[in-house]
């Protein structure tokens, strides 16, 4: 008698995590996986926000400094009696304000986007199951997630390349050792400036598209 109430006394322990097992196992899996995608989605989130911040500064910089610099300034030129008038902006900057522009528009929806993961991982969270996302909601909101970036990554690209293009023609046009009268031929910071814009949507659109698509690739791995 004792021996067979001593092993009960063992085994009900060991019968008991037995039939508690795949509950526990699941929800220690909706834990992990709520706790990834929170902390990945936060440090998404303020990546974008900083780089996102910066493009948006920098192209406010240069699109200020345009509608300054589209006064009309009288340059002195020898020769020409009362100089010529002269509009100091660049032409062709414009291309490079726009996909700038585009690309800081894509960045603020990749912060939607990166928001949203912190809001599944808080409804993974709650104890009601049926508050819980479902899969393919999750998955769908990280496949648009990565065509936002890489639609983000292309504008800004094409923006950066018009931009060091026209960087290039300006400083291939540049007389060696003489005075510059045109203005439209000097490399101003104003067109550094879009120059960087674009190099920021291209890093915030960078980190939105590798975060979102290792999100995407963990939770296909651990749904398997």
């Amino acid at each position: 008698m004792k021996g067979n109430r001593s092993d009960s006394v063992v085994r009900w322990p060991f019968v008991l995590m037995q039939t508690q097992t795949p509950t526990s196992l699941n929800q220690h899996k909706l834990d992990r996986i709520a706790t990834v995608l929170r902390w990945a989605g936060l440090a998404s989130f303020c990546l974008q926000f900083i780089l996102t911040a910066a493009a948006a500064l920098t192209l406010v910089f240069a699109i200020t400094g345009r509608s300054f610099s589209q006064q009309v300034s009288q340059t002195t030129v020898p020769g020409v009696p009362g100089g010529v008038p002269t509009e100091g902006v660049t032409p062709g900057l414009g291309i490079g304000i726009f996909w700038a522009a585009c690309g800081v528009v894509v960045l603020l929806a990749n912060l939607y986007f990166a928001f949203r993961l912190t809001r599944f991982a808080r409804r993974l969270r709650n104890p009601n199951a049926n508050v819980h996302p479902k899969k393919a909601e999750v998955l769908q909101v990280l496949r648009v997630g990565v065509i936002t970036g890489l639609i983000g990554m292309l504008v800004t690209i094409l923006g950066g390349g018009a931009t060091l293009g026209l960087l290039l023609s300006k400083a291939i046009a540049q007389p060696q050792g003489v005075a510059i009268y045109d203005p439209a031929r000097i490399i101003r910071s104003l067109d550094v400036l879009v120059a960087i814009a674009n190099m920021n949507g291209i890093a915030g659109n960078f980190v939105a598209t590798t975060s979102t698509l290792g999100l995407f690739q963990w939770i296909e791995n651990q749904h398997r």
